[in-house]
């Protein structure tokens, strides 16, 4: 009994910190010449290995972002959260890997499939579930709902709605970064399906054009909405969709937290040294279907298991903390137990919050 304890105190204590404060040194001044440019980041010789800390938070954060969006599912199939909602489940290790090379006053804007990365940012679980289910203790106090929640603490600027407007905005995040003389970079992602819209490119040739310090993530799930990137892209290394802007990119297995970690590294320190913008292609799955409502007939379903038993991103950092680490199923278990536990309060919490006054309809509108 007294191991047993023991084993629950340690996971409690390796548990109870998710969030990652924002400080920055900040730098006034107008938008300056920026250095010249290098040949390119230095990819050989970069280490993907993990201490046993790094994989530790890794698999709690990942499997934080997993539970959370399997009760999500739950709870809109129950009829408790109403309109869109998209699922993050199988690409958790994406976010948490960029997190994980990114400063803590860094930005990070993203599309409708956000949830996974306000909570990477370090947003509070109970806000999010709130506004998922339209409660006033929600980040957008109950009114913006799955896709459009904010957090200016977290430098959290969205979930976006629209299809590819998010990287028009994380341009101009970053050229504010520029003008203003702050060392901040601004994480952008979007998806396959909104890498071929035409604002994307815009904001490529500006971003390039004035050196503007943001790192362009395309979280390639390979289905869009539900058509295979081979049916609906001419050019599918995405990687390369930079290049006639010379705007260097790489792929990246997106499905390895330490490959994704190394690889943000790479870019976040490219974009912050004054080279500009860098493009990211995040090999990535998910096991749900585009939201709740997509039955997702497009693939087999032995080609999304195939992708669980083998390519599983907590799957895996799970077995390296078995072997590798020499932690015990138990362990493992009480870290799983714990995080369970914080989903479970925010559900609760999100279903028993008060909604919104009606007079909430008339604030934060613009006149």
């Amino acid at each position: 009994m007294a191991l047993a304890a023991r084993k629950a105190s340690r996971a409690d204590a390796q548990v109870d910190s998710v969030t990652s404060e924002a400080a920055g040194q900040r730098r006034g001044g107008r938008l300056a010449k920026a250095p010249a440019k290098k040949r390119g980041p230095a990819n050989a010789g970069s280490s993907t290995g993990f201490t046993k800390e790094q994989e530790f938070a890794a698999f709690r954060d990942m499997l934080l972002i997993r539970r959370f969006e399997e009760k999500a599912g739950q709870m809109y199939g129950m009829g408790l959260i109403g309109g869109f909602c998209h699922l993050y489940i199988g690409q958790e290790a994406v976010i948490v890997g960029m997190q994980a090379a990114a400063a803590g006053d860094d930005q990070v804007i993203t599309g409708y499939r956000d949830h996974g990365h306000m909570l990477a940012t370090g947003m509070d679980p109970k806000g999010v579930m709130a506004e998922l289910t339209g409660r006033r203790g929600g980040y957008s106090k109950g009114k913006g709902g799955s896709m459009h929640m904010f957090s200016k603490e977290k430098n959290f600027y969205g979930g976006h709605g629209i299809v590819g407007a998010q990287v028009s905005l994380g341009t101009g995040i970053a050229f504010s970064n520029r003008y203003r003389g702050e060392e901040r970079v601004c994480v952008t992602y979007f998806g396959d399906g909104a890498a071929n819209q035409g604002q994307v490119y815009e904001s490529f040739n500006m971003a390039e054009l004035w050196k503007l310090p943001v790192v362009y993530v395309i979280e390639n799930n390979r289905y869009a909405m539900g058509t295979s990137v081979a049916r609906s892209s001419a050019q599918t290394d995405f990687s390369k969709r930079g290049a006639s802007f010379n705007i260097p990119g790489e792929q990246v297995d997106g499905m390895d937290v330490r490959a994704v970690k190394a690889a943000g590294e790479r870019a976040i320190t490219w974009a912050r040294e004054g080279n500009g913008p860098y493009i990211l292609e995040m090999q990535t799955y998910r096991y749900r279907g585009h939201s709740m409502s997509d039955p997702a007939k497009y693939r087999s379903r032995d080609e999304v298991q195939r992708m669980r038993e083998e390519h599983d991103p907590i799957e895996q950092v799970r077995r390296r903390l078995l072997t590798d680490w020499k932690l015990s199923e138990d362990e493992l278990k009480a870290i799983d137990a714990k995080v369970r536990e914080v989903v479970n309060e925010a559900a609760d919490f999100a279903t028993h919050d008060l909604e919104p006054d009606p007079s909430e309809l008339w604030t934060d509108v613009l006149k």
